[in-house]
């Protein structure tokens, strides 16, 4: 159906489904200190609009508006369409303190007070 239409009018139309997906969109890959909105993510990777996609190779970050979500390690990348596609080889969930090395017990002290 879109192909009836005039060029110009399909641009239009696209550039007002990016407007509208880029309004409700919080997903943000941080690599290079540069950041990118992430259109869709999947379960072994994620997709940016093909305007804003840069040639992405290595470790990059993901953030949900300020929270560090995860780590990756982009692979592979493929054009489908209007978005550049990219490929975990790993994800890594952040965690917010760090890790112990250790099992902490349920009933154990929290302080100890001095005399």
């Amino acid at each position: 159906m879109l192909e009836s239409l005039p060029q110009s009018i399909r641009d239009e139309l696209h550039a007002a489904q990016s407007k509208a997906a880029a309004k409700k969109a919080r997903l943000r890959v941080e690599a290079n200190g540069e950041s990118y909105r992430i259109d869709r993510m999947t379960g072994t990777g994620f997709a940016l609009d093909i305007e804003d996609a840069p040639k992405l190779r290595g470790l990059v970050d993901i953030y949900d508006g300020g929270r560090h979500v995860s780590q990756c390690l982009i692979v592979a990348a493929a054009q489908n369409g209007e978005q550049m596609v990219y490929e975990f080889k790993r994800n890594t969930a952040a965690g917010d303190g760090a890790p112990l090395d250790f099992e902490r017990l349920e009933n154990a002290p929290i302080a100890l007070l001095g005399r």
